[in-house]
């Protein structure tokens, strides 16, 4: 069994490998166009050079996204390969059973359940955030929308809402606001600070400006304006969390985002939208086994001469559709507020039920 097992491993990996390889260097031709617009333009000049560095940079982001398809494209080919040659059932009356061709397929794409998510959680975040900075140098800062980031801090006796505008290039904060309301809701304070950077539990404001709105109790309002050249401000809001909201949080790794929900909860915010996120950057390597088991059954189907192709360009389509419900169930599930573990799980156990019911109809009735 030994050397069934190293038959199949051998031909499938060397089928992902060819697939993989193949959408790579498709998807890095489209980034290469999408940015020739961009050469020679910014605030410095956009080389070429770092053009393909950043295009470069993105591999691993496509490699994380497109790993789980090539799976089952490479998987599909080599089952039907397989069956059309006659080579399966020859490794059928040698003692290749269904169980083991499961087993065999599960511990295959176990493997690379594991690369994709060391791939997700570890390269992808650090290489995205590189890509993000260098593009940053040419465009002068990172910042979504034309108010920037929002987030939301509760401090002993007051809440306090923060407001970034982008990220400089070198990792400081730029147009920064921070609005400190009491427990009332009134607005009591403001500070304001063109750049910022982060320190051990606080920021640094440099070229601070607070503004205090006093009313005693005579009714006498007044606002009193201060500034300093540096003003550290304590808070428990780190980089990464200011990161998650001007970034993507797919691109961000299950630890930070677990910290980010953490933060959004203690005050009072939503983070359904997080929370199903980081369910699916758990369950979303997985897909890679739920893909060698939709490949199996067509390791049991009888192929006339020349059939191969429409057989696997259906699998591809069933792929295709996995991955479209995948992110159809995140937007339902995000705005009919399902259980965020349910609504990342879903499509996975659907169609591994699906296969394994194709997979056992194949074997018992034909």
């Amino acid at each position: 069994m030994r050397t069934i097992r190293r038959l199949i491993w051998r031909e499938v990996l060397a089928a992902v490998a060819f697939v993989t390889i193949g959408f790579l260097a498709l998807f890095f031709f489209f980034d290469f166009v999408e940015e020739l617009p961009d050469v020679g333009k910014g605030v410095t000049p956009y080389r070429l050079t770092q053009a393909l560095l950043y295009i470069a940079l993105l591999v691993p982001n496509h490699l994380y996204e497109l790993l789980p398809i090539a799976v089952l494209i490479g998987t599909i080919f080599v089952m039907a390969r397989l069956a059309q040659t006659s080579e399966y059932t020859i490794l059928r009356t040698s003692g290749l059973g269904p169980g083991r061709a499961l087993r065999t397929l599960l511990v295959l794409g176990m493997g690379f359940t594991v690369l994709t998510f060391a791939l997700g959680d570890y390269i992808v975040p650090v290489s995205d955030r590189a890509a993000q900075l260098l593009r940053a140098r040419t465009q002068g800062r990172i910042s979504i929308g034309q108010t920037g980031a929002w987030l939301k801090e509760r401090q002993p006796d007051s809440t306090v809402n923060v407001n970034v505008g982008a990220l400089a290039p070198d990792g400081s904060m730029e147009s920064v606001r921070i609005f400190e309301a009491d427990e009332r809701g009134f607005l009591v304070a403001l500070l304001q600070a063109p750049r910022a950077t982060f320190g051990d539990g606080g920021w640094v404001l440099h070229q601070a400006e607070r503004t205090r709105f006093v009313t005693p109790q005579d009714g006498t309002a007044r606002v009193e304006r201060t500034q300093q050249p540096q003003l550290r401000w304590e808070t428990d809001i780190s980089a990464e969390m200011v990161t998650v909201a001007l970034l993507k949080p797919d691109r961000m790794s299950t630890v930070d985002l677990f910290r980010y929900i953490r933060h959004l909860e203690q005050n009072g915010q939503a983070s359904q939208r997080y929370e199903i996120e980081f369910w699916r950057k758990l369950f979303y390597p997985l897909g890679c086994m739920v893909m060698v088991v939709l490949a199996l059954p067509f390791a049991y189907l009888h192929f006339r001469s020349g059939g191969i192709t429409g057989y696997v360009f259906g699998g591809v389509l069933i792929g295709i559709s996995f991955f479209l419900l995948n992110n159809v169930f995140g937007y339902v599930g995000n705005l009919r507020n399902w259980w965020p573990w349910l609504t990342a799980a879903a499509p996975g156990l659907l169609y591994t039920a699906l296969s394994l019911a194709a997979f056992t109809w194949l074997v018992l009735r034909r």
